[in-house]
């Protein structure tokens, strides 16, 4: 059995289509609820086990169902494992919180319940969302094992939110929700072709989450497609009162899927930004493809250059670095079992006391670094700096001066091969990421076609609080979209390319 047959015997025709297609599936509540637990039984708990899933809802169906008339219908959510719900442990992927069960739901979570999303399960992520060790490989955790790319088993399902991209993509929920720090939805939407937006900071609440950055975390939705992510973010966003980032989120509350349909492209200028198309010929070649699609669609599209500022990257660690100590330390501080960890420093003691099940194929540099980057006055001027960056010097200024509404680029490059021994391995200078995720700005990635069967997303962003505006840009686009979408195949993916017999 080649890979086609394989992918079309697994997927039912209505699964493959809204796979392909990217639209949305009419058809919530129950009947989809049970097929998607089968689905996570005979793929991800057996048969290519995929680990995307780390435990769900068997009840599942029957919740979908009371909740029919609701506004989400009874629809599934899966959540990646950094975010509290009252049912389940909220791990981090790490077995220093493998018991880490608070019996509270996180605001956002409460939002969902309360707008008719069904809690399916939660995701496997990479551990501690990537910011543990610098060899660290994407998709791994202690508590989940290794989370495989459904398009392509032996190539990676990117991170930090790999389990969540994977799940949709595999068919195992309606959408999921992913947090991102920098690149942690969008890339492992790109990679396993699917639609994951990442609101404005601020948008959605980050209490009960584990954090790593109090100026660029943020929980977003990964769905196949962008009524559906927008649908998601209308029913997790508004204020909460204990994250002061949230405070004007109300203010930019709508209905998210309104004016997606017929969103019209013509005339709207849009900054091309041809420095981080990277190296990767197969990549070039799709976004060229994507930006005749958005020309055809009536696009005007204008080249715009963004360099990296000097220092940029040294500062940004330093910011990363200072505000996961403070952060992950007021974070367990919360949590109601006394048995958890109390700070970082008792993370970095429980890994090297647990250094086989840990730390078998990469370490906690960056936690050990963490602990020494305590210079406050050093870490406000380097966040000040990098801030006006990718605000003031960056997307605010390349929108301004070019008189455009929305910058694209590619997301990333296709998924590489998974190397534990190695870790992670990108080197295609493939996408600006950095740029909203460090702003705190909205970034939406769209799926805009594969190289040989691996998926690659189109990223749209813009300003602050554009969240909306970033939405419609990417249905219309999808509409206009030309290229054709692979299915998953849930087979490894062969050096020649040549598909498995």
């Amino acid at each position: 059995m080649n890979r086609i047959t394989l992918a079309l015997a697994l997927f039912p025709a209505s699964l493959v289509s809204s796979v392909a297609c990217a639209t949305p599936d009419p058809r919530p509540g129950a009947d989809d609820a049970q097929i998607e637990l089968d689905r996570i039984k005979a793929l991800n708990d057996a048969g290519p086990m995929l680990n995307a899933v780390l435990v769900y809802d068997r009840d599942a169906a029957a919740r979908a169902r009371e909740l029919g008339q609701s506004p989400l219908q009874g629809r599934t959510v899966l959540v990646k494992d950094n975010i509290e719900t009252r049912e389940w442990p909220t791990t981090a992927g790490s077995l220093a919180l493998s018991d880490n069960t608070t019996g509270r739901d996180a605001p956002l979570i409460a939002r969902l319940r309360a707008n008719g999303g069904v809690v399916l399960g939660k995701t496997n992520l990479s551990e501690w969302a990537n910011i543990r060790d610098r060899s660290s490989s994407s998709g791994w955790s202690a508590v989940g094992g290794l989370t495989r790319n459904p398009h392509a088993l032996d190539r990676t399902a990117c991170g930090s939110s790999s389990g969540s991209g994977a799940a949709v993509a595999a068919g195992f929920a309606w959408a999921a929700i992913g947090t991102e720090t920098n690149g942690s939805i969008t890339c492992p939407a790109s990679v396993n072709g699917i639609v994951g937006f990442k609101p404005t900071v601020g948008m959605v609440s980050r209490t009960h989450v584990v954090p790593i950055s109090a100026t660029q975390d943020t929980a977003g939705p990964m769905a196949r497609s962008v009524e559906e992510a927008a649908r998601l973010l209308g029913a997790i966003a508004g204020s909460d009162p204990a994250d002061p980032a949230t405070a004007d989120a109300d203010r930019h509350m709508a209905d998210f899927t309104q004016g997606l349909a017929d969103y019209s492209l013509k005339g709207v200028r849009i900054g091309v930004m041809r420095g981080q198309v990277g190296n990767h010929a197969g990549v070039s070649a799709l976004f060229d493809k994507a930006l005749a699609d958005l020309e055809a669609a009536g696009a005007v599209l204008v080249d715009v250059e963004y360099d990296w500022p000097e220092g940029f990257w040294q500062r940004s660690l330093t910011v990363l670095l200072y505000e996961l100590q403070r952060d992950m330390n007021a974070y367990l501080a919360t949590l109601p079992d006394p048995a958890m960890p109390d700070t970082l420093a008792d993370l970095v003691a429980f890994n090297k006391a647990n250094a086989e099940a840990e730390m078998r194929w990469f370490g906690q540099s960056l936690f050990e670094q963490s602990l020494e980057t305590t210079d406050e006055a050093a870490y406000r001027a380097a966040l000040e700096a990098n801030l006006k960056a990718t605000r003031q010097d960056g997307i605010d200024r390349l929108l301004a001066e070019h008189s455009v509404s929305f910058l694209v680029a590619p997301t990333a490059e296709p998924a590489w091969s998974i190397d534990l021994v190695n870790g992670d391995h990108q080197g295609n200078g493939v996408g600006a990421g950095s740029l909203p995720a460090i702003a705190g700005y909205p970034h939406l990635t769209v799926p805009m076609g594969a190289v040989e069967g691996l998926p690659v997303g189109l990223s749209i962003f813009a300003g602050q609080w554009q969240d909306h505006a970033v939405l419609k840009a990417g249905a219309a686009y999808e509409r206009a979209r030309t290229a054709v979408l692979p299915a998953p195949t849930f087979t490894p993916w062969l050096k020649t390319g040549e598909p498995v017999q």
